[in-house]
């Protein structure tokens, strides 16, 4: 069994927001495979699948995003899969908007959301698929520009990108993160 999850920060207000880009990719992959990502466990949404003939849980940590590792620790503990079943997209302000990063290990890069996971799961070693939503303009502060949403020109681009990251899981289940990183990277 995988657990995919996807970062952001719960309520209304943040949805389409660049930090929220993990959960547009969770729900682009709940459309389409048909999951239903509305059950409330493990302080986060999740909803339970098949990706590629696997069984898959998706979730949405509804802790915001810098608690995000207490969720993941939760649904890692209760599912009994190894970090390894684990993939994890957000967003990545040090990729161009669009474009997406594969690893299969590494440090936070200044990320909350990764930071707090790699301190409850005590490794960096887990799959993650970053999504880039830009660097932030001089002058601008780094929490309202991640808060921020993407301009009427970006935004094509971003959903392709999320497109782009559900065809990654896919690939990542199908066969193996190296196929995956050698495909998109």
């Amino acid at each position: 069994m995988k657990i995919i999850v996807g970062l952001g920060n719960p309520k209304s207000e943040y949805a389409g927001t660049r930090h929220n880009v993990g959960f547009s990719a969770i729900y682009n992959i709940s459309d389409s495979y048909g999951i239903r990502v509305d059950a409330k466990k493990h302080k986060a949404l999740i909803g339970k699948g098949m990706i590629e003939g696997e069984k898959v849980i998706l979730a949405m940590p509804q802790t915001f995003m810098n608690l995000s590792g207490e969720s993941v620790r939760e649904l890692v503990d209760y599912y009994k899969c190894d970090v390894s079943d684990l993939i994890v997209i957000y967003d990545d302000i040090s990729l161009d908007v669009g474009r997406i990063r594969i690893r299969k290990k590494g440090s936070a890069g200044g990320h909350n959301g990764i930071k707090n996971i790699i301190s409850h799961l005590g490794t960096d070693v887990f799959t993650r698929i970053k999504i880039g939503v830009g660097e932030k303009p001089p002058k601008m502060d780094l929490a309202d520009y991640v808060l921020g949403r993407f301009s009427k020109e970006e935004q094509p681009v971003i959903r392709q990108a999320v497109d782009t990251a559900r065809d990654a899981v896919a690939d990542i289940i199908k066969e193996d993160e190296d196929y995956a990183m050698n495909k998109y990277n």
